[in-house]
């Protein structure tokens, strides 16, 4: 199979690359620096500036997208996280509208469709969030570029993805410094929801995704047992074997990172409903296991 991947060189791109390659796909990274994505490319992965480089492809992966924590949230970044995943999500659409028509596409989402829901247990056909939150005006017009493809009859699936986690990226590898010091512990009430996933399991899925012909729309890409942010805090502890006890109150949240301390405080209790009826099965569904496959070197799922 031919895959073309966009968002190719960030923490969820490069493992999934890797996983194409090891069962046998071909892979083409579409890149704005072509010097960039072979630095950090595994040599067998053809690189392009363009799409009408990339050829014919039978699924495309659709990653691309600022890093939502690169940044204080002013209107200007705001606007730059949207335009990062919207317009190359629209043109992937436009080039599949001129003629290459992959069997699926899987696009990327996020859990901040659903925007702030406090208990609610939240499958995929729940309805998304307050228009007035970021998260929520980010992923639904995100989510609406994409299920145009769905419309030239290519298969369309919107991958709803939370807090992933690894050692050598994503949310983790922030705080693993502060813990290791001992100066971790919740945030805000540490009462809110975190609905993760390992990095492995969510490739997984994705491969999962692609292979099955009978999936499309939108899927939680998130480990079946969400926690409270005091329970995973409290796991990393363990772990780390280092106390988490150092709170980090709201307010003070709020003024280092402004709108973003959002995300942090509030939080979704996201449950991954289509994909377990569908038969997947995830290597990782509990927290402990997750942070001690990453962090005591348990490789159940090697895909890095």
């Amino acid at each position: 199979m031919r895959v073309l991947v966009t968002g190719a060189t960030g923490f969820i791109g490069r493992a999934l690359c890797g996983a194409l390659l090891a069962r046998g796909d071909a892979v083409v990274a579409l890149t704005r620096s072509l010097a960039d994505a072979r630095a950090v490319l595994p040599a067998p992965v053809a690189c392009v500036t363009a799409l009408d480089d990339a050829g014919a492809t039978d699924a495309v992966v659709n990653l691309a997208g600022l890093n939502l924590a690169s940044g204080r949230w002013t209107a200007a970044r705001k606007q730059a996280m949207v335009a990062s995943r919207v317009q190359t999500t629209e043109g992937l659409v436009a080039w599949m509208q001129a003629g290459v028509r992959p069997r699926v596409l899987v696009s990327g989402s996020a859990i901040g469709w659903y925007g702030a829901r406090g208990d609610e247990p939240l499958a995929e056909d729940a309805a998304p969030g307050r228009s007035s939150e970021f998260s929520v005006q980010l992923c639904t017009a995100w989510e609406a570029a994409a299920a145009r493809a769905a419309a030239l009859g290519v298969r369309t699936c919107l991958l709803r993805t939370g807090i992933v986690l690894e050692g050598d990226g994503g949310s983790l590898a922030r705080m693993l410094l502060p813990f290791r010091l001992g100066l971790g512990g919740p945030m805000g009430s540490g009462r809110q929801w975190m609905s993760w996933i390992h990095r492995a399991d969510l490739v997984a899925l994705i491969l999962w995704l692609i292979d099955r012909d009978d999936a499309s729309g939108p899927y939680n890409g998130t480990a079946p047992e969400p926690v409270r942010h005091a329970e995973f805090v409290a796991a990393l502890g363990r772990v780390l074997h280092r106390p988490a006890i150092v709170p980090m109150p709201g307010f003070v949240l709020r003024l280092l990172i402004g709108e973003m301390a959002d995300l942090l405080l509030t939080g979704q209790k996201v449950l991954p409903v289509r994909a377990l009826d569908g038969g997947f099965t995830f290597a990782y569904p509990r927290l402990d296991a997750a942070l001690q496959a990453i962090l005591g070197g348990d490789k159940r799922r090697a895909v890095q």
